[in-house]
């Protein structure tokens, strides 16, 4: 009796119309990771002028962010000097206020102006007599005595409401801002006078 040949399931074809459908082998990959395989890489500068000129680039856009976050008052870009918890309260305390030492530098402006109009001699000799004899010794008396005020109520505040920063120099350093026109300080006031916030440019 003729044995007969067993075929393997596997060996058999499958017809070309087989309703049973057939896997990839594998998870369909995610989106991102199809993006991120058709990224492609940065390609190098092609000679040292387009180095140089991403280079200028790159330093500028860091310039630019550099300086809108001083002009936002970030600490992370403002100078050495202007950092930490005891500068900031020095600022604002001076910017919430109207101190007479701010006018110090106008009012000088202001006398520079008026002796370069040309005044008859009599009225030249009368406005400067004024200045030297009266405008000049009560505005410097009134610097002396505001910096010096500044300067001690600062301290004395700050120490009281940040007990664990340290009071150097910050004294100094809030006396010199308030001789500063208040629209040329720097980093620029974020209190309007009387203590209210000032309102964000757009």
């Amino acid at each position: 009796m003729r044995r007969r040949s067993q075929t393997s399931v596997d060996d058999t074809p499958v017809p070309a119309d087989d309703p049973k459908p057939q896997g990839k082998g594998r998870p369909t990959p995610k989106r991102r990771d199809a993006e991120g395989r058709r990224r492609q890489p940065v390609s190098a500068p092609k000679d040292r002028k387009e180095a140089y000129r991403q280079m200028r680039a790159k330093q500028a856009a860091e310039r630019d962010r550099a300086r809108k976050g001083m002009l936002a008052g970030d600490e992370r870009y403002l100078p050495a000097r202007d950092k930490g918890p005891a500068r900031k309260f020095a600022r604002d305390w001076v910017d919430s206020r109207r101190l007479p030492s701010q006018y110090f530098l106008p009012f000088s402006l202001l006398i520079l102006l008026a002796t370069w109009i040309p005044w008859p001699i009599q009225v030249r000799g009368l406005i400067l007599g004024y200045v030297i004899t009266i405008g000049w010794p009560v505005m410097m008396i009134g610097v002396v005595a505001t910096s010096l005020y500044v300067a001690w109520k600062v301290k004395k505040l700050g120490a009281e409401k940040l007990p664990n920063e340290s009071m150097r120099g910050v004294g100094f350093y809030a006396a010199m801002r308030a001789l500063q026109i208040r629209k040329l300080r720097f980093p620029p006031p974020t209190v309007a006078p009387g203590g209210k916030p000032v309102p964000p440019k757009k």
